[in-house]
């Protein structure tokens, strides 16, 4: 390796400097100060965990994302975090053990094997909240006002927010009798919204009328809250379960709009973005210019139940990295005062109590003040310390 290649950082794998790294940890100060204020208390899982545990009830895909070493101590495979929810949902259903809902959040660096964009970093920093214990539709009203409130608290004011419901595509292929191998191909054709592929599957499946043609319909139930009518005539001979899904999302729709009138809602109800984890609602917020969620969650009940304790469960997470480059607030500038060796360091104390940067001058330094940053000195005058603007 060449001293060249020394500096050289994998693709994905990147460094922030000042003063953005001042950005995105008062970024992330006044996220969990949010957080706090709704009554979410913060938990710092560990980077790295055995295999089974990180991957325990979130799927392939996130198994996929993850880094594996071997432990030296046990032999045992462990691996780096590539999402925080399931350390969370463990420590849930076992080191808190709450029977009452338990409200949570974190904030820390997680590591992808590939990026999930072309654009996106492969160590995000990620920040979100769950909220564990209760099943209802008021428990995703609150955790999708959190996640608006989030981006809010960063200067993103106006994003269009995705809701899908993925338990009515899993009632309508129990309802048409589909097998494993069969929901997984109709599954792949529904995300293409490849009609003609979904229509010949059905045929030749030879799925009965009523439940074949409310699949058929599926895919195009996307747009505006007209389409939560056309799903109710559409969906009329469903099982009640997906009769209660749609009521689910007029209720938190309603909800929304309510408080955020400025927040433009949209339905997909072909939208099946981890259908092997969630188990309900799911949203992701977009911003126009953006092809990729600026965040996402939704409800995953029974994730705990292989750390012995299924709860309900919903929760969001965003990426702090991509909010710093999307909000509009700039990397705060903090001018600081220039002091020599020997000014009086009770002086130099107090401005620093009160919230000044004073930066000493040492010996042989040659840089002038506004050259590290400094906009005033601390000068001995009549007899005083007194801090005065440089000329």
């Amino acid at each position: 390796m060449t001293i060249a290649d020394r500096w050289l950082l994998p693709d994905g794998i990147e460094e922030v400097l000042p003063p953005q790294a001042w950005q995105v940890e008062t970024m992330r100060r006044t996220l969990l100060d949010l957080y706090a204020s709704w009554g979410y208390e913060l938990v710092i899982p560990p980077h790295i965990e055995f295999l089974e545990s990180l991957s325990a009830g979130a799927g392939n895909d996130l198994e996929l994302q993850t880094f594996k070493i071997t432990d030296q101590l046990t032999g045992r495979m462990m691996g780096l975090r590539a999402d925080t929810t399931p350390a969370v949902a463990r420590m849930d259903a076992h080191t808190l053990n709450r029977t009452t809902p338990a409200r949570l959040c974190y904030a820390g660096s997680v590591f992808h094997t590939r990026p999930a964009s072309l654009a996106a970093s492969r160590t995000p920093i990620q920040v979100g909240a769950e909220l564990y214990g209760h099943a209802g539709a008021a428990s995703d009203i609150e955790v999708i006002s959190l996640m608006l409130e989030t981006l809010a608290a960063v200067g993103i004011d106006n994003p269009h927010v995705d809701l899908g419901h993925v338990d009515i595509f899993r009632q309508l292929t129990s309802a048409a009798g589909l097998n494993g191998v069969q929901e997984a191909e109709l599954f792949d054709a529904l995300q293409r919204k490849a009609n003609p592929e979904i229509l010949q599957y059905l045929a030749d499946w030879a799925v009965a009328p009523s439940p074949g043609r409310m699949l058929a319909e599926l895919s195009r139930l996307s747009g505006g809250r007209e389409v939560l009518v056309d799903a109710r005539m559409v969906f009329a001979d469903a099982p009640a379960s997906v009769i209660e899904a749609i009521e689910t999302l007029e209720t938190i729709a309603d909800n929304l709009s309510a408080v955020y009138p400025q927040v433009e809602l949209y339905f997909d109800l072909s939208e099946l973005r981890g259908y092997n984890y969630h188990t309900g609602v799911v949203f992701s917020a977009y911003l126009p210019e953006e092809g990729q969620a600026i965040a996402k969650g939704g409800r995953y009940d029974g994730i705990g139940e292989v750390f012995g304790r299924a709860r309900p469960a919903t929760g969001f997470s965003t990426d702090l990295k991509a909010l710093m480059r999307l909000g509009n607030g700039e990397p705060e500038v903090i001018r600081g005062i220039l002091a020599p060796v020997d000014a009086d360091k009770t002086v130099v104390r107090q401005l620093r109590e009160q919230g000044e940067k004073v930066i000493y001058s040492l010996p042989g330094q040659t840089e002038s003040a506004r050259d590290i940053g400094c906009d005033r000195e601390l000068k001995l005058t009549d007899g005083s310390w007194q801090v005065i603007p440089v000329g």
